[in-house]
Order: structure tokens, then C-alpha cells, then sequence
């Protein structure tokens, strides 16, 4: 094996929260952290945590997206190494071969094993040869008169509902459900057309669709010296068009089952050589029969609650694989002690089919503390949202040593949370804390299906108008920051 230079300076090619996060990684492992930004993200509180910063350009981001521009950055800082985060490049093979011959050490998996994995179909035919169980597939559909033929007779061979895949998809991203073959015919050139758009490959496959499964998945971690460990499943069932709102770790599944799940994981890992962070995932039905759905090769936006069970920081763990250091854990000493719960915190209206509240200004924002509480996020008071990216303002996750009292310590955090200017998630999310579904463990990916009823909450809304009317008589240096 190669030795591989020591990392004195890791250049963080993302921006707010796991900008953050990635940051504070980067310093405790006593290195010096390189944040870039676009001009609109220019008092963006990942800059003003990071040891330095470079602007990459005016964006909007296109600049963030911009493989040779980020190596720019990388130069001109003297950095060593990159890390990509979750989206934007996170998962684009070209980056991290072009890391890797611009002598950048690419904190993730190879070039390489990005470019397989990230090919559905080619993950699923590598997780037929570890053993794994797959959901029946149709294969890349060709194109034309011909790739309608085989859907349709697809479609007849295992009946309705039908997932309508992108090859290049992931993240909940190029999937359609389809109840009939004709809709499946009016849909395939619309889901091509996108997929072109969204990814730059417009090609589809079919998968049998399951019925509100369980969307479980399982964090890995190998290292270049052929360790490969599991640090147990996450539940990522309640979803919005198949994008996660709460994520939780364990996978509230039975134990012996989420372990047979987390072996499959190691199988499937250990069968394609897999090196760094990773996430196998996986569909469980209604009688416990569980199938590979996909891998991701990057850090998912919902490892904290996978560190606060585990004890365990992924993000310094990537940074030493990057290294060549072998995995300090072993698979032994990796247990999950308590629960714990994660809500994406948007500044969006669920009311409104989660419409973002982009250009909104915060002009209160106060948040929970307290035992068992993690914040990672970049709103703060005086924080405009920025129409140019995601809604994303913080994830809070809680810990609790049962079940229960995660979630009673989850819905007295949302009840402290106060949130003035935008709309947010929060009151979606303080009614469906309290929701009995919910509450028991015991839902599925049709959760928010059977629950309208969590999007009426006008009497917290009502509640919230009082207290914004209350305040707007506060002035702050001389005016009023609610009247802006």
C-alpha cells in the first residue's frame, strides 16, 4: 500500500450545516478546516466557523457544483485533502477522480466504486452476488416502442403498484410510483425527460412496488486494510415523496431481525471492497422479509442520530480511513445504548405540500437545550433564507435511554423551539410527536398517508401570531426587526 501524505488542512466542498459539522471534525482531529462559498452565502455561519474561507464565485450554485473550480480552492488553500459532505459533488465520481489526480486525498469512497454503486442497476446485480434479496427488477429498459413493451409486460408479470426508477437517481430523488400500465405508459417519457434534466442520464428501470414497507437503513465504516463494521440501522420511514422527515437509530425493528439486516449490510460491503462511510439501505415488509434497495456513498444528513447511540464520530472516522489508519472500533465494541430521533427543521409550509420560505427573515429564533439535546444547524436570529438552496435550517435530534422518553423529550423540544418570521416544520412536528401511531414505534412509509389530520394545527398557528404580535414591540437597536 501507498503512504499516504499526513493531512494538516481539509478543504470542506460544501456549504451550511454539514459544512459546519464537517468543520468542527476537521479541527478536533487537529487539522485546519477550508470553507468555500458563493456570494449569496456569504454570512453564512459555516464561514465564520471554518479557519479560513475561499469565495469560488458569485453562483448561484453553479459554483458549489463546479468540479475545477473547488480544485482551485484546494490548491490555493494548501489543502490536502476535500470533503465533500452529502449533495452538490458528494456522490459524482468525476470529483473525486479529479481529487485524486489533482494529488487531493477525496474523503469518501474511490472514483471508482462511486461510479458502480451509483448505477442502481449495477448495485443491485453486485448485491445478487453477495446474497443479498433484491426486490424483482426489470433491467435498464431500452429505449422506445421497445422499453414500453418490456414495462408493460413487467408490470403484468408482478402487478400493481410498479416503482419507476432512475438509473442515476438516489436520495429519494427519480422515483414514481405507477398503479397501472396506463399510467406506467404516459409516465415513462416524463420520468426520462427529468431524469436527463436532474441527472444527465435519462435511463429507467422497473422495480415490483411494496406497499408501505419499512425504510431501514444500516451505517457502515471499512478501511483500506479490509475492516468493515456495521454501526447499526436507522428507521427512515415517514416520508414525504420518498424524502425523510424523521429518522431514527435503532431501527425500533426486533432485534434479531435489525442485526439480520446489519450482516446483510456487512456482506454487501465487504463483497464490493467498500472503503470509508457508507449507508446500505433497505425495504422491510409487513411480514419481516427484508430487500436491498440501494447504497449511498457519502454521509448521510442523518448520522446524528447513529453517533449520539453509538458514541461514535463518523465524520473523524473518514477523516483517518482518508489517512490509511485502520478503524480504531472494532465490531465487538459498536453497541446502540437508548434511542434517538431526528426532524429536519425547513423553513417550509406543510400546508402548502412543504413549499420553501425562501428570502424569509428570522427574526426570532430561540432554541431548546438541555439533556439529551444536538442542534446542528446555521439559522440564527437576523438569518435570511436563501432562495437559492435548500430549506434546511437545523436538524434536532434527542436522546433518550427508552423509547418513550426520546419522544416526551422530543415534543418538550419542540414546544421550546420558537421559530418568528418563517413558516417551519415545527408545528407539523409537535402534533405528529404526539400522535399515537407514532408514539407506539410502529409506522411505515404510508405514515403521513393515513394521518391529514397532522396538517391542521390552527390553533398552534393562532398561538404563534400571539406571540410574534407580542414581540413585534420589541425593538432591537432602535427598530423594529418584525416590521422588516
Amino acid at each position: 500500500m501507498n503512504t499516504i501524505p499526513p493531512i494538516e488542512k481539509v478543504l470542506v466542498a460544501n456549504r451550511g450545516e454539514i459544512a459546519i459539522r464537517l468543520c468542527r471534525g476537521v479541527q478536533e482531529e487537529g487539522k485546519r478546516a477550508v470553507a468555500i462559498y458563493e456570494s449569496p452565502d456569504a454570512e453564512s455561519r459555516h464561514l465564520r466557523i471554518a479557519d479560513e474561507a475561499v469565495w469560488i464565485g458569485p453562483g448561484p450554485r453553479k459554483d458549489y457544483l463546479d468540479i475545477d473550480r473547488i480544485i482551485w480552492a484546494a490548491r490555493k488553500s494548501g489543502a490536502q485533502a476535500v470533503h465533500p459532505g452529502y449533495g452538490f459533488l458528494a456522490e459524482n465520481p468525476q470529483f473525486a477522480a479529479a481529487c485524486e489526480e489533482a494529488g487531493l486525498i477525496f474523503i469518501g469512497p474511490s472514483a471508482a466504486t462511486i461510479q458502480d454503486l451509483g448505477d442502481k442497476t449495477i448495485s443491485r446485480r453486485l448485491a445478487e452476488e453477495a446474497g443479498l434479496p433484491t426486490i424483482p427488477g426489470s433491467g435498464i429498459l431500452p429505449p422506445g416502442g421497445d422499453g414500453k413493451r418490456a414495462a408493460v409486460e413487467f408490470g403484468a408479470k408482478y402487478g400493481y403498484p410498479v416503482m419507476l426508477k432512475a438509473v442515476a437517481g438516489g436520495g429519494g430523488r427519480g422515483i414514481r410510483k405507477v398503479d397501472s400500465e396506463k399510467e406506467l405508459l404516459s409516465q415513462i417519457e416524463i420520468a426520462k425527460n427529468e431524469a436527463v434534466s436532474a441527472f444527465g442520464d435519462g435511463r429507467l428501470y422497473l422495480e415490483k412496488g411494496i406497499v408501505n414497507p419499512r425504510h431501514i437503513e444500516v451505517q457502515i465504516l471499512g478501511d483500506q486494510h479490509g475492516n468493515v463494521i456495521h454501526m447499526g440501522g436507522r428507521n427512515c420511514s415517514i416520508q414525504r415523496r420518498h424524502q425523510k422527515l424523521v429518522e431514527i437509530a435503532p431501527s425500533l425493528l426486533d432485534p434479531a431481525l435489525e442485526e439480520k439486516i446489519c450482516q446483510s449490510a456487512i456482506q454487501y460491503a465487504k463483497h464490493v471492497g467498500y472503503v470509508n462511510a457508507g449507508t446500505v439501505e433497505f425495504l422491510v415488509d409487513s411480514d419481516d422479509s427484508f430487500y436491498f434497495l440501494e447504497i449511498n456513498t457519502r454521509l448521510q444528513v442523518e448520522h446524528t442520530v447513529t453517533e449520539v447511540v453509538t458514541g461514535i464520530d463518523i465524520v473523524r472516522r473518514m477523516i483517518r480511513v482518508a489517512e490509511g489508519k485502520k478503524l480504531d472500533v472494532t465490531q465487538d465494541e459498536v453497541f446502540c445504548r437508548g434511542f434517538a430521533i431526528e426532524m429536519r427543521i425547513n423553513a417550509e409550509d406543510p400546508k402548502q405540500d412543504f413549499a420553501p420560505e425562501s428570502g424569509k427573515h428570522v427574526a426570532v429564533y430561540n432554541s431548546p437545550g438541555g439533556p439529551g439535546i444536538r442542534l446542528d444547524g446555521m439559522a440564527y436570529q437576523g438569518y435570511t433564507i436563501p432562495t437559492e438552496y435548500d430549506s434546511l435550517l437545523v436538524k434536532l435530534t434527542v436522546y433518550g435511554f427508552r423509547w418513550e422518553e426520546a419522544v416526551s423529550r422530543l415534543s418538550r423540544a419542540l414546544k421550546n423551539y420558537r421559530i418568528v418570521g418563517p413558516k417551519t416544520t415545527i408545528p407539523f412536528y409537535r402534533k405528529l410527536v404526539l400522535e399515537p401511531e407514532f408514539a407506539s414505534g410502529s409506522f411505515d412509509t404510508g405514515y403521513l398517508e393515513r394521518h391529514p389530520e397532522l396538517y391542521d394545527y390552527s390553533d398552534q398557528e393562532a398561538q404563534e401570531a400571539k406571540v410574534a404580535k407580542l414581540l413585534s414591540a420589541i425593538h432591537y437597536h432602535g427598530k423594529n426587526i418584525f416590521a422588516e
